[in-house]
């Protein structure tokens, strides 16, 4: 297979689109975000980088913390408003019709709708040029009770997460197989005996 050669250019694909709360219940902001991963799991340490010119960037420097909401597939006019208007030309939790609601931990808000919310706390400000990159402590988990099995764990499945890959959302579907599948070992079969 034959293979073009192009500019480095951040053609990662999919990443997350998530929505980064930050201010306070009273001033609520949000913004879409695709620059986003898990840096560490011991201890959790997550990251997101934002242009220094978008309107949460200032807020999030001073507060030093912020909340990443992972939305659902229903919320994609909404995520997709978030990223391309901004917090300088109104409360965009009220123009795109989302709730701000507390969030343990931090005095950001969450976004009620959203199955899943990550309160962090900024603890590095990394200046890579277009973007600054905040590394944050990963406080939590705030899980709505809908989307937790019988046994009481995470059915990730009913959040209805989405995707982002080159500049188009994505909702996540099938489920291929789970981690570790290529080297779990396989059931064998026993003959039965007769008697």
């Amino acid at each position: 297979m034959s293979k073009l050669h192009w500019n480095p250019a951040s053609l990662l694909a999919p990443v997350p689109a998530v929505l980064v709360s930050c201010g306070t219940l009273e001033t609520p902001n949000v913004i879409t975000i695709a620059w986003t991963g898990i840096l560490c799991s011991t201890p959790p340490k997550t990251y997101i980088s934002v242009r220094p010119e978008r309107f949460s960037h200032n807020i999030i420097r001073e507060t030093g913390e912020f909340v990443l909401n992972l939305p659902p597939a229903s919320l994609v006019h909404a995520v997709d408003y978030c990223g391309v208007k901004s917090g300088r030309d109104g409360d965009k939790f009220k123009l795109s019709g989302l709730t701000p609601e507390s969030c343990e931990g931090v005095a950001a808000p969450a976004v009620a709708e959203c199955p899943l919310s990550i309160p962090c706390r900024v603890t590095e400000v990394v200046h890579l040029g277009s973007h600054d990159m905040f590394i944050a402590d990963i406080l939590g988990v705030e899980v709505d009770e809908h989307v937790i099995d019988k046994s009481g764990r995470l059915d990730i499945a009913k959040c209805d997460l989405m995707a982002y890959a080159h500049g188009t959302y994505f909702e996540l579907g099938k489920r291929l197989a789970t981690f570790g599948f290529s080297v779990r070992k396989k059931p064998v079969k026993r003959a039965s005996r007769k008697k």
